[in-house]
């Protein structure tokens, strides 16, 4: 159990993010503790992955405050984000496929081993090669090392993604709808990996299939219209009237 005084790892305080005159979010604010695996979810245009694009510091918020451990870091580079320890994958599977497996964990633990250069020939970097090696293996693709990125299936692609936002060796990691496009085979194997990262790591994710959510996540978030609507266990959110009634389509 969680206790009330220890710090959370990531905390969003009065959040709101305009668009022109549209107003996606509207003072959300909610913590994330360590070492918990939380979904953000919503019905469409509930604004899930626009809060998710402010906590990763892909968009700026137009007011409130983000802090991680404590610190904030509203407004800082989005590449700064993997440097403090919060690593990212996208709902696009984002890969160089003209690249092997092995050549795209490669050149992402080479861009957090040596910023500079990172196309230099592998051989003047052994960690790199070592770290991708482990990576693959974690997120068992190290069979298909030195196959073409662009020939693996959709959820291989995606465990891709994973090992590359891995490099950096995240204290959060965030994934953005990492099921999205997969078979049912293909999201149960996901579905495994991230349950076994989140022993690791605290995990935050956007998700719209509420059976994976259910079965895989501590806790939830709910948004509705851009604002916050609820949090609390499976359990808390499937018997909250309210969430049934915007999002499970009860009434």
């Amino acid at each position: 159990m969680t206790s009330k005084h220890e710090m959370p790892i990531l905390e969003a305080r009065n959040i709101s993010k305009i668009f022109g005159k549209f107003q996606a979010l509207k003072d959300v604010s909610t913590r994330f503790m360590p070492g918990t695996l939380t979904a953000i979810i919503g019905p469409n245009g509930a604004g899930k992955s626009t809060f998710f694009n402010v906590l990763s510091g892909a968009f700026p918020p137009s007011s409130g405050e983000i802090l991680f451990n404590g610190k904030n870091i509203t407004g800082l580079a989005q590449h700064e984000f993997a440097r403090i320890g919060i690593s990212k994958s996208f709902q696009i599977t984002n890969v160089f496929k003209q690249l092997t497996v092995h050549e795209n964990v490669r050149v992402a633990a080479q861009m957090e081993t040596s910023r500079y250069n990172f196309l230099t020939n592998a051989k003047h970097y052994p960690r790199p090669i070592e770290l991708a090696d482990q990576l693959l293996k974690r997120v068992n693709l190290e069979h298909l090392r030195n196959k073409k990125t662009g020939d693996l299936a959709h959820g291989q692609q995606r465990a891709l993604e994973i090992a590359m936002a891995l490099a950096c060796n995240p204290s959060l990691l965030l994934l953005d709808e990492p099921t999205a496009g997969m078979s049912p085979e293909e999201t149960l194997v996901m579905m495994e990996l991230i349950r076994t990262l989140a022993t690791e790591r605290t995990v935050i994710l956007v998700e719209h299939k509420m059976k994976l959510i259910m079965g895989l996540c501590e806790r939830i978030i709910v948004l509705h219209h851009g604002e916050f609507l609820a949090e609390g266990t499976p359990a808390d959110i499937q018997n909250n009237a309210e969430v049934r009634r915007v999002y499970l389509g009860q009434g």
